[in-house]
Protein backbone atom coordinates (compact mmCIF):
# COMPACT_ATOMS: atom_id res chain seq x y z
CA UNK A 1 0.00 0.00 0.00
CA UNK A 2 1.24 3.68 -0.91
CA UNK A 3 2.71 5.83 2.10
CA UNK A 4 -0.06 8.83 2.51
CA UNK A 5 1.55 11.85 1.13
CA UNK A 6 -0.10 15.09 1.93
CA UNK A 7 0.47 18.39 0.09
CA UNK A 8 -0.56 20.91 -3.29
CA UNK A 9 -1.67 19.31 -6.09
CA UNK A 10 -0.11 21.56 -9.54
CA UNK A 11 -1.16 20.94 -12.89
CA UNK A 12 0.16 22.78 -16.17
CA UNK A 13 -0.41 22.65 -19.78
CA UNK A 14 1.87 22.45 -22.68
CA UNK A 15 2.69 22.04 -26.16
CA UNK A 16 -0.26 23.63 -28.81
CA UNK A 17 -3.64 23.58 -27.48
CA UNK A 18 -6.36 20.96 -28.72
CA UNK A 19 -10.36 21.13 -28.87
CA UNK A 20 -10.81 19.17 -25.34
CA UNK A 21 -7.22 19.77 -23.47
CA UNK A 22 -9.74 22.19 -20.92
CA UNK A 23 -11.81 18.91 -20.16
CA UNK A 24 -8.47 16.98 -18.74
CA UNK A 25 -8.30 19.88 -16.80
CA UNK A 26 -11.60 20.10 -15.63
CA UNK A 27 -11.31 16.11 -14.81
CA UNK A 28 -8.29 17.32 -12.83
CA UNK A 29 -9.41 20.08 -10.66
CA UNK A 30 -12.92 18.03 -10.24
CA UNK A 31 -11.49 14.65 -9.11
CA UNK A 32 -8.69 16.63 -6.99
CA UNK A 33 -11.24 18.33 -5.17
CA UNK A 34 -12.42 14.49 -3.78
CA UNK A 35 -9.12 14.47 -1.91
CA UNK A 36 -8.99 16.89 0.44
CA UNK A 37 -6.94 14.71 3.38
CA UNK A 38 -4.29 14.52 0.37
CA UNK A 39 -4.46 17.20 -1.35
CA UNK A 40 -4.39 20.74 0.23
CA UNK A 41 -4.44 23.55 -2.58
CA UNK A 42 -5.07 22.99 -6.62
CA UNK A 43 -2.46 25.18 -8.16
CA UNK A 44 -2.45 25.81 -11.92
CA UNK A 45 0.94 26.29 -13.55
CA UNK A 46 0.60 29.49 -16.14
CA UNK A 47 2.26 28.61 -19.36
CA UNK A 48 3.44 25.10 -18.76
CA UNK A 49 7.05 24.78 -17.56
CA UNK A 50 7.97 27.92 -18.61
CA UNK A 51 5.73 29.56 -15.89
CA UNK A 52 6.35 27.35 -13.11
CA UNK A 53 10.12 28.49 -13.80
CA UNK A 54 8.50 31.92 -13.43
CA UNK A 55 6.96 31.24 -10.36
CA UNK A 56 3.26 31.70 -11.82
CA UNK A 57 1.06 29.86 -9.95
CA UNK A 58 -3.09 30.09 -9.70
CA UNK A 59 -5.17 28.76 -7.09
CA UNK A 60 -7.75 26.39 -9.65
CA UNK A 61 -9.85 25.61 -5.95
CA UNK A 62 -10.96 29.73 -6.02
CA UNK A 63 -12.54 28.85 -9.64
CA UNK A 64 -16.23 28.52 -9.60
CA UNK A 65 -17.45 25.15 -10.29
CA UNK A 66 -19.78 26.57 -12.96
CA UNK A 67 -16.40 27.61 -14.79
CA UNK A 68 -14.92 24.04 -14.27
CA UNK A 69 -18.01 22.43 -15.51
CA UNK A 70 -17.87 25.03 -18.84
CA UNK A 71 -13.94 24.16 -19.31
CA UNK A 72 -15.12 20.44 -20.94
CA UNK A 73 -16.65 22.81 -23.81
CA UNK A 74 -14.19 25.72 -23.92
CA UNK A 75 -10.88 25.17 -26.87
CA UNK A 76 -7.62 26.05 -26.30
CA UNK A 77 -5.60 26.01 -23.11
CA UNK A 78 -7.13 28.25 -20.44
CA UNK A 79 -3.67 27.52 -17.88
CA UNK A 80 -1.80 29.24 -21.25
CA UNK A 81 1.27 26.71 -22.73
CA UNK A 82 4.60 27.12 -24.24
CA UNK A 83 6.96 25.36 -26.44
CA UNK A 84 9.60 25.72 -23.82
CA UNK A 85 12.58 23.55 -23.87
CA UNK A 86 13.99 22.81 -20.32
CA UNK A 87 17.50 21.90 -21.53
CA UNK A 88 19.67 22.98 -18.79
CA UNK A 89 20.37 21.45 -14.97
CA UNK A 90 19.38 24.65 -13.46
CA UNK A 91 16.02 25.03 -14.89
CA UNK A 92 15.77 21.72 -13.39
CA UNK A 93 16.36 22.56 -10.30
CA UNK A 94 14.67 25.54 -10.11
CA UNK A 95 11.50 23.64 -11.05
CA UNK A 96 12.36 21.33 -7.55
CA UNK A 97 12.74 24.91 -6.10
CA UNK A 98 9.46 26.37 -6.60
CA UNK A 99 7.77 22.76 -5.79
CA UNK A 100 9.45 23.25 -2.48
CA UNK A 101 8.58 26.74 -1.89
CA UNK A 102 5.00 25.67 -2.59
CA UNK A 103 5.04 22.06 -0.97
CA UNK A 104 3.59 20.83 -4.55
CA UNK A 105 3.47 17.11 -3.84
CA UNK A 106 2.00 16.19 -6.68
CA UNK A 107 2.82 17.47 -10.57
CA UNK A 108 0.13 16.58 -12.84
CA UNK A 109 1.58 17.12 -16.86
CA UNK A 110 -1.38 17.88 -19.70
CA UNK A 111 0.95 17.39 -22.91
CA UNK A 112 2.51 15.44 -25.63
CA UNK A 113 5.61 13.62 -26.69
CA UNK A 114 8.17 16.64 -25.68
CA UNK A 115 6.15 17.12 -22.21
CA UNK A 116 6.16 13.43 -21.14
CA UNK A 117 10.09 14.14 -21.10
CA UNK A 118 10.47 16.63 -19.33
CA UNK A 119 7.76 15.24 -16.58
CA UNK A 120 10.28 11.48 -16.69
CA UNK A 121 12.85 13.85 -16.01
CA UNK A 122 11.41 16.02 -12.86
CA UNK A 123 10.33 13.02 -11.55
CA UNK A 124 14.01 11.20 -12.16
CA UNK A 125 15.70 14.43 -10.50
CA UNK A 126 12.80 13.90 -7.48
CA UNK A 127 13.95 10.97 -6.73
CA UNK A 128 17.61 11.41 -7.18
CA UNK A 129 16.71 14.15 -4.41
CA UNK A 130 14.68 12.76 -1.95
CA UNK A 131 11.81 14.89 -2.55
CA UNK A 132 8.64 13.36 -2.23
CA UNK A 133 6.73 14.04 -5.00
CA UNK A 134 4.12 11.94 -7.40
CA UNK A 135 4.86 12.99 -11.41
CA UNK A 136 1.52 11.74 -13.73
CA UNK A 137 1.63 12.53 -17.23
CA UNK A 138 -1.93 13.48 -18.60
CA UNK A 139 -2.15 12.86 -22.66
CA UNK A 140 -2.96 15.28 -24.94
CA UNK A 141 -1.98 16.09 -28.92
CA UNK A 142 -4.29 16.05 -31.83
CA UNK A 143 -1.79 14.11 -33.85
CA UNK A 144 -2.38 10.61 -32.27
CA UNK A 145 1.02 9.77 -32.09
CA UNK A 146 2.01 9.04 -28.77
CA UNK A 147 3.20 5.89 -28.19
CA UNK A 148 1.85 2.85 -25.41
CA UNK A 149 -2.01 4.86 -25.65
CA UNK A 150 -4.70 3.12 -28.33
CA UNK A 151 -5.41 7.10 -29.22
CA UNK A 152 -5.01 10.08 -27.47
CA UNK A 153 -7.78 13.13 -26.29
CA UNK A 154 -7.91 15.29 -28.81
CA UNK A 155 -7.32 13.06 -32.06
CA UNK A 156 -11.19 12.60 -32.44
CA UNK A 157 -12.20 16.24 -32.02
CA UNK A 158 -9.81 17.08 -35.16
CA UNK A 159 -10.73 14.71 -37.46
CA UNK A 160 -14.30 15.21 -36.80
CA UNK A 161 -13.63 18.81 -37.71
CA UNK A 162 -11.43 17.96 -40.77
CA UNK A 163 -13.93 14.87 -42.20
CA UNK A 164 -17.25 17.46 -41.52
CA UNK A 165 -14.79 19.65 -43.60
CA UNK A 166 -13.90 17.78 -46.61
CA UNK A 167 -17.31 16.70 -46.84
CA UNK A 168 -18.72 20.39 -47.05
CA UNK A 169 -16.55 22.00 -49.73
CA UNK A 170 -16.80 18.39 -51.57
CA UNK A 171 -20.34 19.66 -52.39
CA UNK A 172 -19.02 23.22 -52.81
CA UNK A 173 -16.67 21.07 -55.62
CA UNK A 174 -19.60 19.05 -56.84
CA UNK A 175 -21.08 22.15 -58.20
CA UNK A 176 -18.32 24.27 -59.58
CA UNK A 177 -16.48 21.27 -61.03
CA UNK A 178 -16.78 19.75 -65.20
CA UNK A 179 -13.92 16.98 -64.83
CA UNK A 180 -11.44 20.36 -64.78
CA UNK A 181 -10.66 21.04 -60.75
CA UNK A 182 -8.63 19.98 -57.92
CA UNK A 183 -9.45 20.67 -54.34
CA UNK A 184 -6.59 20.55 -51.98
CA UNK A 185 -6.84 20.51 -48.39
CA UNK A 186 -3.29 20.92 -46.11
CA UNK A 187 -3.79 19.35 -42.43
CA UNK A 188 -1.52 19.42 -39.65
CA UNK A 189 0.86 16.34 -39.17
CA UNK A 190 4.67 17.10 -39.09
CA UNK A 191 5.20 13.10 -38.69
CA UNK A 192 2.66 11.01 -38.86
CA UNK A 193 -0.80 10.88 -41.10
CA UNK A 194 -3.32 10.06 -38.48
CA UNK A 195 -5.10 13.64 -39.25
CA UNK A 196 -4.77 13.67 -42.97
CA UNK A 197 -6.23 10.08 -42.44
CA UNK A 198 -9.18 11.44 -40.39
CA UNK A 199 -10.38 12.66 -43.46
CA UNK A 200 -11.64 9.35 -45.30
CA UNK A 201 -14.55 9.45 -42.89
CA UNK A 202 -15.98 11.80 -44.62
CA UNK A 203 -16.95 9.45 -47.28
CA UNK A 204 -20.24 8.29 -47.25
CA UNK A 205 -21.57 4.54 -46.77
CA UNK A 206 -22.97 4.62 -50.30
CA UNK A 207 -19.60 5.11 -51.93
CA UNK A 208 -20.55 7.48 -54.45
CA UNK A 209 -18.74 8.69 -57.44
CA UNK A 210 -17.48 11.98 -56.34
CA UNK A 211 -17.18 11.02 -52.54
CA UNK A 212 -14.18 13.16 -51.42
CA UNK A 213 -11.56 12.79 -50.47
CA UNK A 214 -10.03 11.13 -53.44
CA UNK A 215 -6.44 10.96 -52.76
CA UNK A 216 -4.67 11.01 -49.34
CA UNK A 217 -0.83 11.67 -48.61
CA UNK A 218 0.44 10.77 -45.71
CA UNK A 219 4.69 11.66 -44.29
CA UNK A 220 4.73 7.93 -43.86
CA UNK A 221 4.94 7.25 -47.73
CA UNK A 222 7.52 9.53 -49.30
CA UNK A 223 5.57 11.48 -52.46
CA UNK A 224 6.04 10.59 -55.48
CA UNK A 225 5.28 13.22 -58.34
CA UNK A 226 4.75 11.22 -61.14
CA UNK A 227 2.57 8.88 -59.18
CA UNK A 228 0.44 11.47 -57.78
CA UNK A 229 -0.32 13.21 -60.75
CA UNK A 230 -1.05 10.39 -62.90
CA UNK A 231 -3.36 9.48 -59.74
CA UNK A 232 -4.96 13.44 -60.25
CA UNK A 233 -5.62 12.45 -63.77
CA UNK A 234 -7.25 9.47 -63.47
CA UNK A 235 -9.64 11.01 -60.90
CA UNK A 236 -10.73 13.65 -63.37
CA UNK A 237 -11.73 11.29 -66.38
CA UNK A 238 -13.86 9.85 -64.25
CA UNK A 239 -15.54 13.00 -62.06
CA UNK A 240 -16.01 16.33 -61.60
CA UNK A 241 -13.65 17.11 -59.34
CA UNK A 242 -10.51 15.58 -57.15
CA UNK A 243 -9.63 16.16 -54.02
CA UNK A 244 -6.73 15.90 -52.20
CA UNK A 245 -5.95 16.03 -48.36
CA UNK A 246 -2.20 16.25 -47.62
CA UNK A 247 -0.23 16.00 -44.32
CA UNK A 248 1.85 19.32 -43.75
CA UNK A 249 4.81 16.67 -42.80
CA UNK A 250 4.81 15.20 -46.47
CA UNK A 251 8.39 13.92 -47.73
CA UNK A 252 10.10 14.08 -50.99
CA UNK A 253 12.00 10.91 -52.06
CA UNK A 254 15.21 12.25 -50.13
CA UNK A 255 12.84 12.25 -46.83
CA UNK A 256 13.12 16.77 -46.63
CA UNK A 257 9.97 18.20 -46.03
CA UNK A 258 8.05 19.19 -49.26
CA UNK A 259 6.61 22.11 -47.23
CA UNK A 260 9.48 23.71 -44.58
CA UNK A 261 10.90 26.77 -44.08
CA UNK A 262 14.85 25.47 -43.89
CA UNK A 263 15.07 29.10 -42.42
CA UNK A 264 13.04 29.14 -38.99
CA UNK A 265 12.89 26.09 -36.46
CA UNK A 266 11.09 25.95 -33.51
CA UNK A 267 12.33 26.06 -29.57
CA UNK A 268 12.81 21.92 -30.33
CA UNK A 269 14.61 22.57 -33.71
CA UNK A 270 11.74 21.52 -35.53
CA UNK A 271 11.53 22.76 -39.34
CA UNK A 272 8.44 25.00 -39.29
CA UNK A 273 6.39 23.45 -41.78
CA UNK A 274 3.40 25.45 -43.99
CA UNK A 275 3.11 24.91 -47.92
CA UNK A 276 2.48 21.54 -48.77
CA UNK A 277 -0.88 22.59 -50.67
CA UNK A 278 0.64 25.36 -52.73
CA UNK A 279 3.14 22.89 -53.73
CA UNK A 280 0.76 20.56 -54.97
CA UNK A 281 -1.43 23.05 -56.26
CA UNK A 282 1.56 24.44 -58.40
CA UNK A 283 2.38 21.22 -59.47
CA UNK A 284 -1.49 20.31 -60.79
CA UNK A 285 -1.47 23.34 -62.77
CA UNK A 286 1.85 22.90 -64.54
CA UNK A 287 1.36 19.29 -65.35
CA UNK A 288 -2.06 19.33 -66.46
CA UNK A 289 -3.54 21.36 -68.89
CA UNK A 290 -7.06 23.20 -68.16
CA UNK A 291 -6.85 22.33 -64.87
CA UNK A 292 -7.62 24.56 -61.76
CA UNK A 293 -6.27 23.55 -58.40
CA UNK A 294 -6.94 25.61 -55.37
CA UNK A 295 -5.26 25.00 -52.15
CA UNK A 296 -6.56 25.42 -48.55
CA UNK A 297 -4.89 25.45 -45.29
CA UNK A 298 -7.09 24.91 -42.14
CA UNK A 299 -3.46 25.91 -39.58
CA UNK A 300 -5.37 26.09 -36.08
CA UNK A 301 -9.00 26.57 -36.70
CA UNK A 302 -8.93 22.24 -37.05
CA UNK A 303 -7.30 22.50 -33.18
CA UNK A 304 -9.42 24.97 -31.82
CA UNK A 305 -13.17 24.17 -33.41
CA UNK A 306 -14.71 22.91 -30.26
CA UNK A 307 -18.30 23.62 -31.95
CA UNK A 308 -17.53 20.56 -33.59
CA UNK A 309 -15.73 18.19 -30.78
CA UNK A 310 -16.73 14.89 -30.29
CA UNK A 311 -18.58 13.73 -27.46
CA UNK A 312 -16.10 11.00 -27.02
CA UNK A 313 -13.61 12.30 -26.97
CA UNK A 314 -14.32 15.14 -24.41
CA UNK A 315 -15.75 12.66 -22.18
CA UNK A 316 -12.09 10.54 -22.62
CA UNK A 317 -10.12 13.90 -22.11
CA UNK A 318 -12.06 14.31 -18.97
CA UNK A 319 -11.20 10.40 -18.06
CA UNK A 320 -7.73 10.52 -18.20
CA UNK A 321 -7.60 14.21 -16.06
CA UNK A 322 -9.82 12.41 -13.49
CA UNK A 323 -7.67 8.75 -13.55
CA UNK A 324 -4.10 11.06 -13.14
CA UNK A 325 -5.13 12.33 -9.98
CA UNK A 326 -6.36 8.86 -8.88
CA UNK A 327 -3.34 7.18 -10.04
CA UNK A 328 -1.38 9.82 -8.07
CA UNK A 329 -3.27 9.41 -4.50
CA UNK A 330 -2.70 5.97 -4.96
CA UNK A 331 1.02 6.29 -4.75
CA UNK A 332 1.88 6.28 -8.96
CA UNK A 333 4.63 8.53 -10.01
CA UNK A 334 6.67 8.41 -13.84
CA UNK A 335 3.38 7.18 -15.64
CA UNK A 336 1.30 8.84 -17.87
CA UNK A 337 -2.93 7.49 -18.00
CA UNK A 338 -3.25 5.82 -21.50
CA UNK A 339 -6.48 5.03 -23.03
CA UNK A 340 -7.20 0.86 -23.87
CA UNK A 341 -9.49 -0.15 -26.01
CA UNK A 342 -11.52 -3.21 -24.62
CA UNK A 343 -14.44 -5.69 -25.47
CA UNK A 344 -17.38 -5.01 -23.97
CA UNK A 345 -19.20 -8.07 -23.30
CA UNK A 346 -16.90 -9.81 -25.56
CA UNK A 347 -18.17 -7.88 -28.82
CA UNK A 348 -15.27 -6.56 -30.44
CA UNK A 349 -17.70 -4.35 -32.12
CA UNK A 350 -19.12 -2.45 -29.35
CA UNK A 351 -16.76 0.55 -28.52
CA UNK A 352 -15.47 0.92 -25.13
CA UNK A 353 -12.44 1.57 -22.98
CA UNK A 354 -10.75 1.88 -20.11
CA UNK A 355 -7.49 3.99 -18.20
CA UNK A 356 -4.14 2.35 -17.78
CA UNK A 357 -0.45 3.44 -16.90
CA UNK A 358 2.43 3.22 -18.91
CA UNK A 359 6.20 4.06 -17.75
CA UNK A 360 6.68 7.98 -18.77
CA UNK A 361 10.40 6.71 -20.64
CA UNK A 362 8.11 4.71 -23.24
CA UNK A 363 5.90 7.53 -24.17
CA UNK A 364 8.59 10.59 -24.16
CA UNK A 365 10.07 11.33 -27.61
CA UNK A 366 8.59 8.53 -29.13
CA UNK A 367 6.27 8.87 -32.43
CA UNK A 368 3.21 6.47 -32.92
CA UNK A 369 3.02 6.10 -37.16
CA UNK A 370 0.00 5.52 -38.86
CA UNK A 371 0.19 1.52 -39.71
CA UNK A 372 1.74 0.82 -42.77
CA UNK A 373 -1.28 -2.06 -42.87
CA UNK A 374 -3.93 0.58 -43.18
CA UNK A 375 -1.95 2.46 -46.55
CA UNK A 376 -3.46 1.58 -49.55
CA UNK A 377 -1.14 -0.16 -52.16
CA UNK A 378 -1.70 2.81 -54.33
CA UNK A 379 -0.04 4.69 -51.19
CA UNK A 380 -2.65 7.07 -51.61
CA UNK A 381 -5.93 5.70 -50.07
CA UNK A 382 -6.39 4.51 -46.71
CA UNK A 383 -7.98 0.84 -46.02
CA UNK A 384 -11.43 0.19 -44.36
CA UNK A 385 -9.28 -1.01 -40.99
CA UNK A 386 -8.96 2.15 -39.95
CA UNK A 387 -12.35 3.22 -40.50
CA UNK A 388 -13.23 0.91 -37.70
CA UNK A 389 -10.77 2.25 -35.37
CA UNK A 390 -11.22 6.00 -35.67
CA UNK A 391 -14.75 6.12 -36.34
CA UNK A 392 -16.19 5.65 -32.75
CA UNK A 393 -13.74 8.44 -31.61
CA UNK A 394 -15.78 11.05 -33.54
CA UNK A 395 -19.17 9.96 -32.33
CA UNK A 396 -21.64 12.26 -30.48
CA UNK A 397 -21.80 16.27 -30.25
CA UNK A 398 -20.12 18.62 -27.89
CA UNK A 399 -22.47 21.67 -28.44
CA UNK A 400 -21.42 24.24 -26.13
CA UNK A 401 -23.74 26.55 -25.04
CA UNK A 402 -24.63 29.61 -27.34
CA UNK A 403 -24.71 33.54 -26.64
CA UNK A 404 -26.12 36.16 -29.00
CA UNK A 405 -25.29 33.67 -31.83
CA UNK A 406 -21.78 32.37 -30.91
CA UNK A 407 -19.99 30.09 -28.97
CA UNK A 408 -19.62 30.89 -24.86
CA UNK A 409 -16.44 29.78 -24.06
CA UNK A 410 -15.12 29.31 -20.25
CA UNK A 411 -13.27 31.96 -18.80
CA UNK A 412 -10.57 31.66 -15.53
CA UNK A 413 -10.31 34.23 -13.32
CA UNK A 414 -6.92 33.06 -12.31
CA UNK A 415 -6.05 34.30 -8.69
CA UNK A 416 -2.29 34.71 -8.34
CA UNK A 417 -0.57 32.33 -5.62
CA UNK A 418 1.75 34.49 -4.02
CA UNK A 419 5.49 34.19 -5.26
CA UNK A 420 7.95 33.12 -2.92
CA UNK A 421 11.11 32.72 -4.58
CA UNK A 422 13.07 35.82 -6.62
CA UNK A 423 12.70 35.91 -9.83
CA UNK A 424 14.14 33.49 -12.49
CA UNK A 425 15.77 34.17 -15.87
CA UNK A 426 14.74 31.90 -18.11
CA UNK A 427 16.61 32.80 -20.85
CA UNK A 428 20.07 32.55 -19.58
Amino acid sequence: MAQELTGNLLVAQSGGPSPVINASLAGVITEALQYEDNIAEIYGGLNGIQGILNEQIIDLAAESQQTVRALSQTPGAVLGTCRYKVKKQQDFDRVLDVFAAHDIRYFLYIGGNDSQDTAAKINALAIERGYALRVIGVPKTIDNDLSVTDHCPGYGSVIKYVAATVREIALDNTAMGQHDFVSILEVMGRDTGWIAAGSVLAKRRTALLEDAPHIVLLPEERFNQQAFVDAVQNVLRKQKFCFVVASEGLLDPDGNFLGADATRLDPFGHPVLGGVGEYLRTLVEQNLSGVKARAAKLGIAQRAAAHCASLTDVQEAFLVGKAAVQAAVAGETGKMVVLIREDKDGNRDVYSVQTGLAPLESVANSVKHFPAAWIGEDKMSIGYQFGKYAQPLIEGESTPPYDAGLPKYAQINGERVERKLETYDTSK
